[in-house]
C-alpha cells in the first residue's frame, strides 16, 4: 500500500522547501554519497597481496576525518592479518565501545534530532552502529586474537561477554520491530519489500537465509566457547556451548561428536598430544551496493512513483571453500566442516532490517513528492502570488533533481570479514608441523608450530592467499604447495 500524503500549500511551504532544498543540497558532496563498496576495493587488493602496511594507509586515507566504528573494525582485522595481535585488540577495544546492543530511541526528541537527516537524505547519515552479526564477530574475533597469544583466560572473557551481548541483541531486535510497526502505522507507510517493483528479493529471502534463527547468532561462536570452557577443565560449560552449535548447524557429525565426546576427553590422561581446532576462513563478507527502484506514493487522490534507492547484497566470488586439512607431507588428513556462513547472516539481517529501511524510505519518498506536488500548485492571483508559485516550482525542480542524486542507501557494512568459516580438529604433536589447505584452486601450505595440551590455528584464505594466525606464529611461514 503506497503512504498516503496531503500535499501542503505552495506559500506556507515555499520557506520551508528553500530549507529543505538547502538541506538536501548540503549533503551532496559529504558522507551521504559515500560509496563504501568503492572505497574497501583498494585497501582489500593490498591486503591480498600481503601488502597489510598499504591496505592500512589506504583505509587511513578513506577515513581521514573522525574515525567511526566501521574505521575500527577493518582496521582491527588488517592488524590481524599482520600478525599485530596488540594492536588489532586496541582498535577493536575502541570498536567496542562504540557498539550498543540495539539502535534504540531514547524518547521522541532524541530520536528526531539523531535520525531525521535520514528521514530527509539517506540512511548512510545515519550513525553507523554496527549491525547485529557485526558485534557477536567482533568478540569472537577478539576471543581468536587472545587464543593467538596463547590467552585462554582473556579468550574466556571475550566469549563471556559474546553470551551477554546476544541476550541484549534479542531484547533489542524485539522492541525495534514493535517501533518500526507502530511507527509505520502511525504514518501509514509501507513496509513490506516483496511488492518493491524490481528488487532481487530472492537474494535475502530464500530457504538457506531463512533457516537461521536470527542474525547474530553463530556456531562458530559457540562451538569456540565450547572450546574453550574445555581447555580450561570447564565442562559444564563446554557442554552447552557444543550443544547450541549443533542446533545453530544442525547434522554435522563433527559438531555432534564435539558433545558426545566431552566426557571422554575430560577424563583422559595428558598423553603428551596436543587438541588443535583448525578455524578456516574463506573471502569477504557481502557488499552492500545501492540500487533504485520506482516507489509507489499516494498524493491526494492519484498514485505516483518516486525514485527511491534501497541497499541489494551482492556476494563476492571467492570460489568454494576449502574441503580438507592435510599434515605433514600428507600422512594424514582431515575434512572440513562449514560452521559459519557470515554471508547468509549477512543477509538475514538485511532482510530483517528491510521494514525498517522500507519505512524511512517511504517516509522521504512521500514528502518530497508531497513537498514539490506543492510548491508546483500555482496560487490564484498574480503579482506577488504569481511570483511566489515561479519561485516555488524552480525550488520544487531543484528539490527533484537533487533528490536523485543525493537518494541513496547505506553501503556500509564490515567486509573484511571472511564469507564462510569451516573448522576441523585433529591431535599433533607437539612441534613444528606443514599443515596443507585443500581447496578447488590449489593447495596452500603454512608451517606452523603447536605446543600445549590445547591450541586454536586460525587460517585465512583471501584470493588465493593463506593467512596464519596461531600461537608462536613468528615461526609460522606460509607458501603455495607444488
Amino acid at each position: 500500500m503506497p503512504a498516503r500524503v496531503k500535499a501542503a500549500d505552495a506559500r506556507g511551504a515555499l520557506g520551508r522547501a528553500l530549507c529543505a532544498a538547502a538541506l538536501v543540497a548540503g549533503v551532496a558532496g559529504c558522507a551521504g554519497l559515500r560509496s563504501y563498496d568503492e572505497e574497501l576495493h583498494a585497501t582489500v587488493n593490498s591486503a591480498a597481496s600481503g601488502n597489510i602496511d598499504a591496505a592500512i594507509k589506504t583505509l587511513d586515507a578513506a577515513n581521514s576525518g573522525t574515525k567511526d566504528l566501521l574505521y575500527f573494525l577493518e582496521l582491527g582485522m588488517l592488524q590481524r592479518l599482520g600478525h599485530r595481535y596488540s594492536d588489532s585488540q586496541k582498535a577493536w577495544q575502541e570498536a567496542a565501545a562504540r557498539v550498543q546492543p540495539g539502535d534504540l530511541p531514547q524518547g521522541d526528541a532524541f530520536d528526531l534530532l539523531r535520525n531525521a537527516s535520514s528521514y530527509v537524505v539517506n540512511d548512510s547519515v545515519r550513525p553507523y552502529n554496527g549491525y547485529d552479526y557485526e558485534k557477536t564477530m567482533l568478540l569472537t574475533h577478539m576471543a581468536l586474537n587472545f587464543l593467538a597469544m596463547g590467552d585462554f583466560a582473556q579468550a574466556r572473557v571475550a566469549i563471556t561477554q559474546t553470551h551477554e551481548l546476544e541476550s541484549q541483541i534479542a531484547e533489542a531486535r524485539r522492541k525495534e520491530i514493535e517501533r518500526v510497526e507502530e511507527d509505520a502505522k502511525k504514518r501509514g507507510a509501507q513496509t513490506s519489500f516483496k511488492e518493491l517493483n524490481g528488487y532481487p528479493v530472492e537474494t535475502i529471502d530464500n530457504p538457506e537465509v531463512n533457516a537461521l534463527r536470527n542474525s547474530y547468532q553463530s556456531a562458530l561462536s559457540h562451538y569456540l566457547a565450547g572450546f574453550v570452557y574445555e581447555a580450561l577443565g570447564e565442562a559444564s560449560l563446554a557442554a552447552p556451548g557444543y550443544r547450541l552449535a549443533n542446533e545453530l548447524q544442525p547434522n554435522q557429525p563433527a559438531l555432534e561428536e564435539a558433545l558426545r565426546g566431552l566426557d571422554e576427553r575430560m577424563s583422559r590422561p595428558d598423553d603428551g598430544m596436543t587438541d588443535v581446532l583448525f578455524v578456516v576462513g574463506s573471502g569477504l563478507a557481502p557488499a552492500l551496493q545501492s540500487r533504485q527502484f520506482r516507489l509507489p506514493v499516494w498524493i491526494g487522490t492519484r498514485t505516483v512513483l518516486v525514485v527511491a534507492s534501497f541497499p541489494v547484497m551482492v556476494g563476492t566470488q571467492f570460489g568454494r571453500p576449502p574441503a580438507g586439512l592435510a599434515f605433514d607431507g600428507g600422512a594424514d588428513s582431515v575434512s572440513l566442516t562449514p560452521l559459519t556462513s557470515i554471508d547468509l547472516m549477512a543477509r538475514r539481517r538485511l532482510l530483517d532490517d528491510m521494514p525498517g529501511i522500507m519505512l524511512r524510505s517511504s517516509v522521504r519518498a512521500a514528502s518530497r513528492a508531497a513537498l514539490q506536488a506543492g510548491l508546483q500548485q500555482a496560487p490564484q492571483g498574480g503579482g506577488r502570488d504569481s511570483g511566489a508559485a515561479a519561485l516555488g516550482a524552480a525550488v520544487a525542480l531543484a528539490i527533484a533533481a537533487t533528490s536523485v542524486v543525493v537518494e541513496k542507501a547505506d553501503e556500509r557494512t564490515w567486509r573484511t570479514l571472511p564469507a564462510e568459516i569451516s573448522i576441523a580438529r585433529a591431535r599433533l604433536r607437539p612441534g613444528l608441523h606443514t599443515i596443507t589447505l585443500l581447496g578447488a584452486d590449489g593447495m596452500r601450505t603454512a608451517d606452523v608450530n603447536i605446543s600445549g595440551r590445547y591450541a586454536v590455528v586460525d587460517l585465512r584464505l583471501l584470493r588465493g592467499r593463506l593467512f596464519v594466525n596461531a600461537p608462536q606464529e613468528s615461526a609460522a611461514s606460509t607458501r603455495r604447495a607444488p
